[in-house]
């Protein structure tokens, strides 16, 4: 769309428009505007105020400095207590009510809160029993979603806030400014709203929220006159065989032809209405011509679009500006039409004519975007994706890149680095290079950023992007903001021609590589050990390094899938044949490997032929690391909450730490910013070692275990046999997406008073038993894990929660 979000009309007045009458509803009529998107279609809207009865000011983002940041900038304006609110939301919440709460508790800022049935997408904020916010999480995993109270971005903040924010700098209010009100202890409370709320983020949220004005559900000033149970605009010609049933809102100077029917719909300005026409639960713009016989229903038609006679519009389709639609068309349901598009008359639109049409609001998941191969990652995204990228770096710096050897990660990396080269930037071009070895050469200093495309791992037909920042761990959370906001802000600044980027192909990088990799290691140790190996590089990137690595380290080695193949997908880590196993013990190897394709992760067989689970891995590791490290002593390690309390009984004879974390290799890489922290491991096969790498590299995890072995003589089955076991057991309850909040709470609410820990979920001990309540990421379902020295005890306690959060989702 060709306008700025707060003017996106909903009921036929722009969303900043309800958010102003909204305000002087309060009593508030000082309003200062911060622009950013296209001002000027906002400041030729309200002008300084007159006609809507207020004083507006405006205030121009010289850059993006945050919300918090962008705040900063006004501050001359600000020397009494104000509002923040943004112009994109749709609300009826009591500000007047938040303000007396606000000044009850002698509060510095007060957050409104409101709760909702999925609080996924946004920051939940807990309270004490006085209001008071205790913990606040800016966009949580579901693991984190300990409450169903969400923050609405409406703030009631003192000026002494101000003195809070650094000018021209970088700073938001959830991810800086509220943990830092937190760390000093100042008065920061939050108030749960009664009312409506919502975030108009996409076009399913938009139409739900027209569905909610209809229905009533929402108090917001209708335009027009009021006529039976609809409004009418000025200058209206209603023929009077025309229908209107429900609420009907109407805009100005609008023509319905005769035998029309309308139904809970919303008609914008200069609208014509063709005889016979049916409209039932849709919205049209301005200046949207519809011919005789047309029905439309529950779609979105914007500005200046014509409809031809005897089309039809399907539910949930969308069509943008200035799109023609010919005579007997049909648009089937969820159809999308970008701008300025034509369907030719009798035509049968069955897919949507959009670019980007699935990144509505957001393209990251972490690091890491993924999409369906050359449709959804396609080569036009991917350059648009580079330029954005390279516009929040800034010209005249370089990035790296590399892929791995799928024919689709080809053209998507070079696709990428078209874009990043228009907006300046120069790329050193890796080619063909594993995730660990990209992040390495981060290290050198010469980067300021990095890029991997590869095919998913996880989904076949899909093609990943990870972006990388300066040190070779995950970009972080504000950079991936910044590309998003350039990339669905179109504006992106792409350079003179004699500026454009240049593009190299660095020489040396993988000899760099094992140079390094080796310098971090005790060569000569493994050597004198002339390990017996079985390595199973599964298809990947690994078959062209690791050899070369293993043959410097003087082991004996046999290779299985030891070629790269783009063709094969598999799960990396599932169990390996069962004749890996005959050939251990057939030959006498006393160790075997299997590497991921994406050579971050591992799985290991020991002398027996015996495969180690993921959980017993990670065990077994720890006690090698412990071994061969009390010279560090004392120092922490980090390990996932969802690891067995194995580590804990392993680690209590040692003067070290054990650090709970989130379940995933974001969490593990950010472990790493603590110096004190030396090693951190996984529950799916990734290890980090910081003193090599801040991230996990499946490579040097199996030479540092042979190192490690070598160091201490043990033999993998001993340690397996002596160290302590605890049993675990899982299930997974059915729990729709909109019950999760109301689950965590009551678990919360259970666990009240217990010995718990709040990571990725609700992890309950008690007398030797243990128990995890969290959210599955991806399904709708809620797993429990319960752990306990015995499997009968473990299965009974998971039982016993499992019919507990049955109960919670139901209500009862």
């Amino acid at each position: 769309m060709s306008i700025p979000k707060p003017m996106v009309p909903v009921a036929n007045r722009p969303m900043m428009e309800h958010i102003v009458e909204l305000l002087k509803r309060h009593g508030i009529r000082d309003v200062v505007s911060l622009l950013y998107f296209q001002p000027e279609h906002i400041t030729e809207f309200f002008g300084e105020g007159t006609a809507h009865d207020i004083s507006m000011r405006y205030m121009l983002a010289e850059a993006d400095f945050g919300t918090a940041g962008s705040v900063k900038n006004a501050e001359s304006f600000l020397d009494e207590r104000f509002i923040i609110i943004s112009g994109d939301v749709l609300t009826d919440i009591d500000i007047e009510k938040a303000v007396a709460f606000h000044e009850e508790r002698g509060a510095m800022a007060t957050i409104v809160l409101t709760r909702v049935p999925q609080p996924l997408q946004y920051g939940i904020v807990m309270t004490d029993d006085n209001g008071r916010i205790t913990r606040f999480l800016e966009k949580p995993s579901w693991g984190e979603v300990f409450s169903d109270t969400i923050n609405t971005g409406i703030y009631i903040l003192e000026p002494d806030v101000m003195d809070l924010i650094p000018p021209k700098t970088e700073f938001d209010f959830s991810k800086d400014l509220y943990p830092l009100m937190l760390q000093k202890g100042l008065p920061l409370f939050g108030y749960v709203a009664d009312g409506y709320w919502k975030d108009i983020g996409n076009l399913h949220e938009y139409q739900l929220a027209h569905d909610d004005v209809l229905a009533g559900r929402v108090r917001v000033e209708l335009k027009g006159e009021k006529c039976d149970s609809s409004y009418c605009g000025a200058g209206l010609q209603l023929s009077p065989t025309a229908e209107l049933e429900g609420l009907v809102i109407i805009g100005d100077e609008v023509v319905i032809g005769d035998h029309v029917r309308l139904t809970n719909c919303v008609i914008g300005d200069g609208c014509t209405i063709g005889a016979g026409a049916s409209i039932d639960g849709a919205v049209l713009w301005n200046d949207v011509n519809v011919g005789e016989f047309v029905e439309i229903t529950h779609a979105v038609v914007c500005n200046d679009t014509t409809i031809g006679s005897q089309a039809s519009i399907g539910e949930n389709a969308i069509v943008a500006e200035d799109c023609v639609i010919g005579n007997d068309a049909r648009l089937v349901s969820g159809v999308k039409l970008w701008p300025r598009k034509v369907v030719e008359s009798h035509a049968v639109v069955t897919h949507s004519l959009v670019q980007e049409e699935r990144w509505s609001r957001e393209l990251f998941t972490d690091a890491r975007i993924s999409g369906i191969s050359n449709i959804e990652v396609n080569p036009e995204f991917s350059a648009k994706l580079g330029a954005a990228l390279g516009t929040s770096l800034g010209a005249g710096t370089t990035i790296i890149a590399s892929r791995d050897d799928d024919a689709v990660s080809r053209m998507i990396k070079r696709s990428i680095t078209a874009g990043l080269m228009s907006a300046g930037i120069n790329v050193s071009d890796l080619q063909t290079t594993s995730i660990p070895q990209t992040r390495q050469e981060l290290h050198s200093g010469k980067y300021v950023a990095g890029f991997h495309v590869r095919r998913s791992p996880k989904k076949h037909g899909f093609t990943d992007i990870i972006l990388f920042g300066k040190d070779g761990r995950d970009i972080p959370l504000a950079q991936t903001k910044s590309v998003e906001r350039f990339f669905f802000g179109e504006d992106i600044k792409r350079v003179e021609f004699e500026n454009v980027g240049r593009l190299a192909f660095p020489e040396r990088s993988t000899a760099m590589y094992i140079e390094r990799f080796l310098t971090a290691l005790n060569t000569e140790r493994i050597r004198n050990r002339q390990f017996n190996l079985l390595v199973d590089y599964s298809f990947g990137l690994a078959a062209t390094v690791f050899p070369q690595i293993l043959g410097e380290l003087k082991c004996r080695t046999l290779g299985m899938n030891s070629y790269v193949d783009a063709s094969h997908f598999a799960d990396p880590l599932a169990e390996v044949l069962d004749e890996s196993s005959i050939i251990m013990r057939s030959l006498g190897y006393e160790i075997g490997f299997k590497i991921d394709p994406g050579v971050e992760k591992i799985a290991l067989v020991d002398e027996r032929g015996i495969w180690y689970t993921s959980l017993r891995l990670l065990s077994i590791v720890t006690k090698l690391f412990l071994d061969t490290n009390r010279q560090h002593e004392p120092y922490l390690i980090a390990i996932p909450v969802q690891a067995t309390e194995e580590i804990e009984k392993i680690a209590a004879g040692y003067n070290v730490e054990v650090v709970r974390i989130r379940n995933s290799h974001g969490a593990m890489m950010e472990a790493t910013k603590d110096d004190r922290v030396r090693f951190v491991g996984g529950t799916r096969g990734g290890f980090i070692f910081p003193e090599f790498l801040q991230a996990s590299d499946g490579m040097y995890t199996a030479c540092r275990i042979l190192d490690m072995l070598a160091q201490t003589d043990h033999q993998l089955s001993e340690l397996d046999r002596t160290l302590p076991k605890r049993h675990q057991s899982t299930v997974s309850v059915p729990c729709p997406y909109e019950a999760r909040g109301t689950v965590m709470r009551k678990a919360m609410e259970h666990s009240e008073g217990m010995q718990r820990l709040l990571v990725d979920g609700v992890r309950v001990s008690k007398d030797g038993v243990t128990v995890l309540l969290a959210p599955d990421k991806e399904e709708a379902l809620f797993t429990i894990t319960a752990e306990a020295d015995s499997a009968d005890q473990a299965r009974s306690t998971r039982d016993t929660y499992a019919e507990l959060v049955t109960q919670w989702r139901d209500g009862q």
